[in-house]
């Protein structure tokens, strides 16, 4: 009698904490914050969407580019998603004084969220951050890379860039 009796504590004991992981690993809720109501007559464009690098080698380190960015519309925009395509790319997405990122490519680490404004005619800048020896040797030859922002009034904006890495 008394070993079932301790058999059934043991099995509620290990019940309990098998639910407690189970609500530990629930998502979080998705509560969304206020936000100022923003219109969809903006839209986001970079004076240069291309950028090539030409011949970078893995041994110099890290290349960046900073795009310029403008929201050319009459509502201010919302930027809600700052990523990248690969893992070797990071984005700053800077307006003003202010900055917010890096941001990486999705899956890759903790993924931060983003949200900031760029008011009409406003210009900000993306500093993108490309890391060659990210892949390892053999990561050499021709990349092409690309981060993506996205924004409440259009279809996201793409920034490209291109290189030939070697060794």
């Amino acid at each position: 009698m008394k070993k079932n009796q301790n058999q059934f504590i043991w099995a509620g004991v290990i019940l309990a904490v098998l639910i407690g992981f189970i609500w530990l690993a629930r998502p979080a809720s998705q509560s969304t914050p206020a936000s100022p109501v923003l219109g969809k007559n903006g839209a986001l464009t970079a004076q240069e969407n291309n950028y090539d690098f030409g011949s970078i080698s893995m041994a110099a380190g890290k290349v960046s580019k900073t795009f310029a960015i403008k929201n050319t519309g009459s509502d201010p925009l919302a930027v809600n998603q700052l990523y990248t395509s690969c893992m070797c790319t990071e984005a700053t997405l800077k307006i003003g004084s202010r900055a917010a990122g890096p941001f990486g490519m999705p899956g890759h680490g903790f993924a931060q969220r983003i949200s900031e404004t760029i008011r009409p005619n406003e210009e900000a800048a993306v500093e993108v951050v490309f890391d060659p020896a990210a892949h390892g040797p053999a990561g050499v030859g021709r990349i092409e890379r690309a981060v993506y922002l996205e924004n409440s009034a259009s279809e996201a904006l793409q920034l490209k860039f291109s290189a030939t890495v070697t060794p």
